[in-house]
């Protein structure tokens, strides 16, 4: 099966590599941020042709045709037909570069324009609001589409920049090329702490197994204590990675407001806590990639519940007193569980769920985020009218003492059962008495799809 998947690399350039990098990725953010401007004249433009109009009291529609007599390149094409003939005269040392460097920032404004236009008219879901201009220096990024080929294990070549020595092996797509089974898109360098990396977009043919247990469903509840706890009674330890590295980047944000701006000590303290951060996402995503590869290779089914993660991470309403002072309210308490939930990140977790399953054939399902997992019972599927977070064991009436992520998993478990059609539910709502406890190793994937599969979204009804 063709699919596209991206192999990513870190990159040893020398000094006169990364001054071509970062040439090029200047490039990007000039031309981005020339376009942006470019719209938002011709926008204020539109604005106060209207506002004209409006005073000598033309109707809306007229009003409307007179704006529309200044065009605003919103879309790829028409803002490279600008830059074509302005760029001469904007940007006179433009020969410098690829003309990729000029097309990726191009893009990425089009795309994020494109976007911000569709969560306008409801056909994005979520908020984007309008674009911003780059700041110098500031997610280094370029992409291109064409001259691009991978040398050997250790070398890759880029369009204007010539051989770049890689430091990791690229053995991993290296062997599909030379064997015909995969073909160059694309590749995209970007800077992070200081540190270079290539992602190489192929289309590539490749078969992935299906699950160990196609027909196993499991239920995965997400949680601060640990990081995932599953309907077979295993417990996902959570890294933690935000509260290990917390202390070590607030000193180090003390230091650079101490800094004097345009210093090398402040360059030096900026490198410092950007790879302090890279450590924090590097850990975060090592440990969601090793839980999410393994319930994708192992399990049928996986269910996830709708988290309403903007409502559990909402700070509490201020409380006044009666001579105007504010009551406690546990904001700062709130504030680190808020941290703790976010440190989790449960949709990128999901993200990795649902195209890992591609690659499996699998079946992902998302219970509605009223489901009561953890209020109702597992036993007898009494429901609690209220459960505060306080309390860490579920107790029933029907004498179920029992974990209450536990809980959450196990319910979770018997409603995706009852979706996906692996296995029925039977009376205590927990799969009967035969549990599948499946182990096995986790598979290292690079991004991509596979096999079909199908995510189910479904209430609690």
């Amino acid at each position: 099966m063709l699919v596209h998947q991206a192999f990513r690399f870190e990159l040893a350039p020398n000094n006169a590599i990364r001054s071509r990098f970062a040439s090029h990725c200047g490039a990007s953010r000039f031309v981005y941020n020339w376009g942006l401007a470019l719209v938002k004249d011709r926008l204020d433009q539109q604005s106060q042709i209207r506002e004209a109009a409006f005073r000598e009291l033309l109707s809306d529609e007229e009003a409307r045709e007179l704006a529309n007599t200044v065009s605003v390149p919103w879309t790829m094409i028409s803002l490279r037909k600008v830059w074509n003939t302005t760029k001469n005269e904007m940007a006179p040392w433009w020969g410098e570069n690829s003309k990729f460097a000029y097309e990726s920032g191009l893009s990425a404004l089009s795309d994020a324009l494109a976007n911000f236009s569709k969560a306008r008219s409801g056909g994005r879901a979520g908020q984007m609001g309008f674009p911003r201009f780059k700041k110098a220096g500031s997610n280094r990024s370029c992409r291109f589409w064409a001259g691009i080929a991978v040398i050997d294990s250790r070398h890759v070549r880029l369009p204007r920049i010539g051989i770049v020595r890689s430091k990791e092996m690229t053995t991993s797509l290296l062997s599909h090329l030379d064997g015909g089974t995969a073909r160059i898109l694309n590749a995209t360098i970007s800077q992070e702490a200081d540190r270079w990396f290539i992602s190489i977009c192929v289309e590539i043919e490749r078969e992935d197994p299906a699950a160990a247990f196609p027909d196993a469903v499991v239920g995965v509840d997400l949680g601060v204590k640990f990081l995932a706890v599953l309907s077979t009674g295993e417990e996902v330890e959570n890294p933690r990675a935000l509260n290990r590295y917390a202390r070590r980047m607030a000193r180090l944000q003390r230091e650079l407001s101490r800094r004097e701006r345009g210093s090398n000590r402040r360059a030096d303290t900026r490198r410092r806590l950007a790879r302090t951060h890279r450590r924090v996402r590097t850990r975060r995503a090592d440990a969601l990639h090793q839980l999410s590869s393994r319930l994708a290779s192992t399990y049928g089914t996986v269910v996830l519940e709708d988290l309403n993660v903007a409502g559990m991470t909402r700070s509490p309403k201020d409380v006044r007193n009666g001579d105007g002072s504010y009551a406690r309210n546990g904001k700062r308490a709130k504030a680190g569980l808020n941290r703790a939930i976010l440190d989790v990140a449960p949709a990128e977790f999901r993200r990795q769920v649902t195209y890992k399953l591609a690659w499996h054939a699998g079946t992902l399902v998302i219970a509605d985020r009223y489901f009561p997992s953890s209020k109702r019972c597992s036993s007898c599927g009494a429901v609690k009218a209220t459960l505060s977070r306080a309390e860490r064991t579920f107790r029933c009436s029907c004498g179920l003492v029992m974990d209450r992520d536990l809980n959450a998993a196990r319910n979770l478990e018997a409603f995706g059962a009852n979706v996906a059609g692996g296995r029925s539910e039977t009376k205590n709502g927990r799969g009967g008495e035969h549990r599948l406890d499946p182990q096995s190793s986790p598979m290292k994937r690079q991004g991509g799809s596979g096999q079909p599969h199908r995510t189910v979204l479904v209430g609690s009804k």
